[in-house]
């Protein structure tokens, strides 16, 4: 049991492991209201950091409140009444009033509050989001709180912290712990960080830090100390994420010969058998490897592609096994920089491997890796789920015995009796889509630690690329092939949707093909918004009947799926309507517009990646999103993909919107579970804390010095976590 400060001859001294019940103004029942936040110990209530504070020194009238911002706002509540909607739901809304006016607040569906905004008497402090309404201001799902009478008005006319809560625990009794714990216990808190990390990263030391969170004297100070506070929180995450990118660099890998690789291995695609021959000269400067890689490719790299092929070869050629994230826009060329990865390993004399998520996207990949290798002799295996068990046999047992240089695929790559004679090298497709167990059971099947290789087209907020893959190497495609035109993108309402149909049929009356996107397959009783097996029948038989419609959703059987899309991609269907199952892995040049209906139900990315199917040739092509926006967050979508085609840009926009973990796919994951730092505001001290991690780790490794022991326990738990990451 934790030891008792008060207890007459206690041998054991007052410390952060003291139970909350023993802060002045807590006492056991409270402390039982504190236990359903998790504060147990007086340590707990000292690290459970308030989420902002308000300014109660210069409160605003009512009548002076702006549409658009948050505000705090003080007076008596008025009238309370509740009333019902036509979905079902109840709506409690109370007016509070000051000498200047009122405003509204509303609850939705927590009928159990008017009978407590009811007893309510005296005044009420009440924060949120302000709405102009038709009838004045409004404020929806408010915090809010009693103010006693006679409450001492200094203490509250001052900062005031606002604390996360859970139901049942009033706000007031957070803050009490919070300041008997900063007066009582400050001193027996020890800073776990050295004095020279922080005070090169010009912050204070903890005590100061966590007395200036709780109970800040002024903005400058709360700033200064909330500073503090994120970047110990992010330096625990980036010395995680150095150790292991350290650890990795030390293993013993695969060390690509591709410096004295020579033209005179044949057309077999094996390595040249005689090692001591001497190597062959090349009129092209740049190496006989890039000489093949030139004859091999249809098109001249960008300027981009070739700085990233060079930083991959590099890790190659390194004895330690390569660990690179490639990230590049829709469209930039990341599979060129496959291929040419690919084309090293093989004549290294070694196996290369892509796993891509999907039939369509590994099948896609695997004809157009044969189009590149077949002129060099280099066969292309290709195993998916569907295949035949005589086909997928054979495949194997080439890829096995290492005929099949080069094998894509999708999960059937890791399956039992998949096997490879020689795996060097492993690629792994819009990375996001697999767990690291998967990734990691391809790697299993290579020759000792084969180099690996990660893409992905969606692009990443950089705070999220170092925060998910800061112990990978980053490479980033920006520059876009030459002669790309950027999509033409269009938001339209509702209504004008006759007008947008007769403008498709005029490009498909030139010879183009159109895409129709929806979000759902079929009718829903609970959303309104469009539905593709209807909207297929309308378009073929009301507004297209001359044309040629096909459907395809993720509900069809796969060969279905595989004939429609086929039918599509040779030309022999007009109009393709669809759900988001063409995201990704669909290539069709000349479709040159997409229709994207209800555009409001999809998020920032899924409507750049959809976006993305269109443009794959020369011709101008367009993107028309349907939407009836009415939301500040739809609107705001809509207005950046009609302005920019910019993914990363996109993706920055996302992050504003979403919050980094509902953007990661890790919002119920826990391991971005940060306690005050926020990746969509502090990108600056990310970057502090990532070059603090970067020289702390290369000056010991392990963490294994005396003044870093502290810091261990914290980064393990860290580690521990960030090893399970599931990006989905």
């Amino acid at each position: 049991m934790a030891n008792d400060p008060s207890a007459t001859g206690t041998r054991q001294p007052p410390s952060l492991e003291t139970e909350v019940q023993f802060l002045k103004g807590v006492g056991p029942r409270s402390a039982g209201v504190l236990a359903k936040l998790g504060l147990l110990t007086v340590g707990d209530v000292l690290y459970y950091l308030p989420r902002r504070h308000e300014d109660r020194r210069h409160l605003p009238p009512i009548a002076l409140l702006q549409p658009g911002t948050h505000a705090t706002v003080r007076g008596r509540l008025g009238e309370v009444g509740a009333r019902p909607t036509r979905g079902g739901m109840s709506i409690v809304t109370a007016q509070l009033w000051d000498s200047s006016g009122s405003v509204t607040l509303l609850w939705f569906n927590q009928p159990w509050m008017r009978q407590k905004l009811a007893r309510v008497e005296g005044e009420v402090v009440a924060y949120g989001h302000v709405k102009q309404a038709n009838w004045g201001f409004e404020i929806h799902s408010p915090e809010w709180e009693t103010i006693e009478e006679g409450e001492d008005a200094e203490e509250f006319a001052r900062l005031i912290p606002v604390y996360p809560l859970s139901e049942g625990v009033p706000q007031k009794l957070v803050r009490r712990a919070a300041q008997s714990a900063v007066e009582q216990y400050l001193k027996y808190v020890v800073d776990p960080l050295p004095r020279e990390v922080f005070e090169l990263a010009r912050l204070p030391p903890l005590a100061w830090a966590l007395r200036n969170i709780h109970r800040p004297e002024s903005e400058t100070h709360w700033d200064k100390a909330r500073r503090r506070l994120v970047f110990e929180e992010f330096l625990y995450l980036q010395l995680a994420l150095a150790m292991r990118r350290a650890e990795t660099h030390q293993e013993i890998g695969i060390a690509f010969p591709i410096s004295s690789l020579t033209h005179t291995h044949g057309t077999s695609g094996t390595l040249f058998e005689d090692e001591d021959a001497p190597v062959e000269t090349t009129a092209d400067d740049e190496g006989p490897l890039w000489a093949e890689v030139h004859r091999m490719l249809p098109f001249t790299l960008t300027g981009d592609q070739r700085r990233v092929i060079g930083e991959v070869w590099r890790d190659m050629e390194s004895p330690h096994p390569m660990n690179r994230l490639v990230q590049g826009d829709v469209g930039s060329g990341k599979t060129a920089v496959a291929a040419c990865a690919m084309l090293a390993a093989v004549r290294c004399g070694y196996q290369a491997a892509m796993m891509a998520p999907t039939e369509i996207l590994a099948e896609q990949h695997a004809t157009n890796l044969r189009r590149l290798f077949d002129p060099l002799g280099i066969e292309v295996a290709l195993l998916v789920g569907k295949q035949t068990a005589a086909l997928k046999r054979k495949q194997r047992d080439r890829t096995a015995s290492g005929e099949a240089r080069i094998a894509v695929g999708t999960h059937a790559l890791i399956q039992e009796g998949v096997g490879f004679a020689k795996l060097g090298l492993v690629i792994v497709d819009e990375q996001h889509r697999f767990g690291v167990l998967q990734r990691a059971a391809l790697r299993e099947k290579g020759l000792g630690n084969p180099d690996t290789l990660v893409m992905t087209a969606t692009p990443i907020p950089r705070t999220l690329t170092m925060t998910l893959y800061g112990d990978l190497d980053l490479s980033i495609i920006r520059e876009m092939p030459p002669g790309r035109k950027p999509i033409k993108t269009h938001w339209r309402p509702p209504h004008e949707r006759a007008e947008v149909y007769d403008a498709v049929r005029k490009l498909i009356e030139n010879g183009r093909q159109a895409y129709f996107v929806c979000p759902l397959v079929g009718e829903s009783e609970k959303l309104t918004v469009q539905a593709a097996e209807d909207l297929y029948y309308r378009l073929g038989k009301l507004v297209y009947p001359d044309l040629r419609v096909g459907l395809l959703h993720g509900q069809m059987k796969t060969k279905e799926k595989e004939e429609a899309m086929e039918t599509f991609r040779r030309g022999d269907l007009d109009v393709l309507v669809s759900t988001t199952v063409i995201e990704v892995g669909v290539d069709v040049p000349n479709a040159t517009v997409m229709v994207i209906e209800d555009a409001n139900r999809f998020g920032l990315a899924q409507l750049h990646q959809l976006r993305g199917r269109v443009g794959r040739g020369d011709a101008q092509s367009y993107c028309v999103l349907i939407a009836d926006a009415t939301t500040d967050d739809a609107r705001v979508r809509m207005q950046v993909m009609t302005e920019t085609t910019d993914g990363f840009r996109i993706a920055e926009e996302d992050l504003q919107l979403r919050g980094p973990g509902e953007l990661a796919g890790t919002k119920q994951s826990g391991n971005l579970d940060f306690k005050i730092a926020d990746l969509t505001t502090d990108g600056e001290m990310l970057e502090v804390a990532r070059q603090a991690a970067i020289r702390l780790v290369s000056d010991d490794p392990a963490l294994s010095r005396p003044e870093h022991a502290r810091m261990l326990p914290k980064v393990t738990a860290r580690r521990g976590i960030m090893a399970n990451i599931p990006i989905s």
